[in-house]
């Protein structure tokens, strides 16, 4: 793999934290609000009017919107078949950010399945795609 490509790739770190936690804060904010219900249209605009004023949801947004901005920087300098796989490590991270920040619970299986995405993402990253 080319210098370029690994500093490239090393913008995936903070696209992924970025997008990570906004995925924390949307639910944060969710929690907050209530569930969003489209099947009853008493409760869609009232719901609405309490997702606008929750600052958790605006972080969220402003989250995503971060984690763009260096996954554009990430997939205008390497093919988006060897970048968009890596993004897998976000599996991994929302499952350790949930459990330590949202106090969700972490079972063993999704401790597997972390492992696995993990070892999923390093051979995609091994198999030296290039442009």
């Amino acid at each position: 793999m080319s210098r370029e490509t690994i500093i490239a790739l090393a913008w995936l770190i903070p696209a992924i934290l970025l997008s990570t936690t906004g995925e924390l804060f949307l639910k944060r904010g969710m929690n907050e609000v209530g569930a969003l219900d489209f099947a009853s249209v008493d409760t869609i605009i009232p719901t609405f009017l309490k997702m606008i004023q929750n600052y958790n949801l605006w972080l969220g947004f402003a989250g995503f919107m971060g984690g763009s901005i260096f996954w554009l920087s990430v997939i205008s300098r390497v093919p988006l078949s060897l970048a968009y796989p890596m993004l897998g490590l976000g599996y991994v991270i929302i499952a350790v950010e949930s459990w330590i920040i949202l106090g969700e619970g972490f079972h063993p299986m999704r401790l597997v399945g972390s492992i696995v995405v993990g070892i999923g993402v390093a051979l995609v990253g091994l198999s030296g795609a290039e442009h």
